[in-house]
């Protein structure tokens, strides 16, 4: 069997929070092969402390993942600040004898270096264009986490676990490897806190994870961390704002100084992303679709609302609510433009991890969150999602009442589809088939 089909048979998808499904990223060729290992959200510590304790798992599974895409390099991207795992990484790479294609690159502690765009342009210089994707410069990327499963799929190992960060206003503070299908309640009481009333919780890292409306979900494979914050702090205040609100404040108070842009990642990349301008098509109706196209260009990092606006406002949200716009209409932004150059301002406007932690009220959060693997988890019921990955649900491949062994397959891809497989991550009975999840009892 091939590595491109050990990997789909494993159902491995990106376990950053994208979730392609890796094996149709893997058919691609590429010059270089680029680890995301920056994790530079606020808060969360999955990928540096996988990076420590299974390094030459992961270092095999990138190199492995290289070949296959023919890359002439295989960088992994870290932060310079992790002194410790670099050593480690650098020692493991020259004793496992792979020195001549894998090597670390050192990226500057800044958000958001792990943007897949602005990790590219970081290790290789060159600049993804406009509303295209790491492959049109020659580069494939992928998470550290993700290459661990690769290097697992080899070993005839699935997808059946997942690691996650509990982190936030809480007592323990954590990063534990749970079952994928994992009641995620289970999951946020090991931070300490039983009664969640005065809480919310953010699904994900601060700047970019949603705050989950439901705390009866299920741990999927794209989860990487829960924050727990108190219901009146500022970024869940922020992110719990209504599209409507948003228009009305912006549109009272905007003044056009457009901090948002020269702030922007994108924009700083060489990109046409100017969310001011987005503000202003917003608070005067100018219903020029052209000037509107520019929203698309939008990746959602929330740098514009989050730190650089200085009175508080939505930019993201302006972008955000007309690349709804657009989509309803199928229009689609497109450029004659081929290469694109970094702005000379940028190495200026890059913002510093711990600035951006003062500024959204994060200082007293950010804080180490050990992992502990003795932490057993051993849920009574699971449900797998069948829609945990880009692409078409997963199609059961089992039936109510049918006994079922962790690592066996329970969901195949649709025929002709892009999608990923999906497996049981315990021994037990299926008790229910939906179209949008296999539930599991233990026996």
């Amino acid at each position: 069997m091939s590595l491109i089909d050990q990997i789909k048979e494993a159902g491995i998808i990106g376990a950053g929070g994208a979730g392609f499904p890796t094996h149709a990223k893997l058919t691609s060729q590429a010059e270089y092969i680029l680890m995301n290992g920056a994790e530079c959200e606020p808060l969360l510590r999955v990928d540096q402390q996988l990076m420590a304790v299974y390094p030459d798992e992961i270092i095999k599974g990138f190199e492995i993942a290289g070949r296959t895409v023919g890359a002439k390099k295989a960088i992994i991207g870290i932060k310079e600040k992790h002194h410790d795992v670099i050593d480690i990484l650098n020692e493991r790479i020259n004793a496992l004898g792979v020195g001549d294609f894998v090597e670390v690159g050192l990226l500057p502690d800044v958000y958001p270096a792990g943007d897949e765009q602005v990790l590219v342009y970081q290790l290789t210089g060159r600049v993804v264009p406009e509303a295209g994707i790491p492959i049109m410069v020659g580069c494939v990327v992928m998470n550290s986490e993700t290459a661990l499963n690769v290097y697992k799929a080899t070993q005839g190992i699935p997808v059946t676990e997942k690691y996650i960060t509990v982190a936030g206003d809480v007592p323990n503070r954590v990063t534990v490897k749970v079952p994928v299908g994992t009641p995620v309640m289970d999951v946020l009481k090991l931070s300490g806190i039983e009664d969640f009333s005065d809480y919310r919780v953010i699904g994900g890292g601060p700047m970019m994870g949603p705050v989950l409306a439901d705390l009866n979900g299920f741990v999927t494979k794209k989860d990487k961390g829960f924050l727990i914050l108190s219901k009146d702090h500022y970024v869940i205040k922020k992110k719990t704002v209504t599209m409507d609100q948003a228009k009305r404040v912006n549109k009272a108070t905007c003044e056009q100084c457009r901090m948002c842009t020269d702030l922007c990642p994108r924009y700083l990349l060489g990109h046409n992303t100017q969310p001011h301008k987005m503000m202003r098509v917003m608070n005067y109706n100018i219903g020029d679709v052209e000037s509107q196209k520019i929203a698309a260009l939008c990746c959602q990092c929330n740098m514009c609302e989050l730190f650089a606006c200085p009175a508080g406002l939505h930019p993201r949200m302006a972008n955000l609510y007309f690349k709804g716009l657009l989509a309803e209409q199928g229009i689609k932004y497109t450029t004659d433009q081929k290469e694109f150059e970094a702005r000379k301002v940028r190495p200026i406007r890059m913002v510093p991890s711990k600035r951006l932690v003062a500024r959204i009220g994060l200082k007293p959060f950010d804080q180490p969150a050990p992992m502990d693997e003795t932490i057993a988890f051993n849920p009574d019921c699971i449900r797998i999602a069948t829609r945990q990955h880009v692409g078409a649900p997963a199609s059961p491949c089992v039936t109510v009442g049918q006994a079922v062994q962790a690592g066996q397959k329970i969901g195949e891809i649709p025929e002709g589809a892009l999608g990923a497989a999906i497996h049981s991550s315990i021994n037990g009975t299926v008790s229910d088939v939906t179209a949008d999840y296999i539930e599991i009892r233990r026996n």
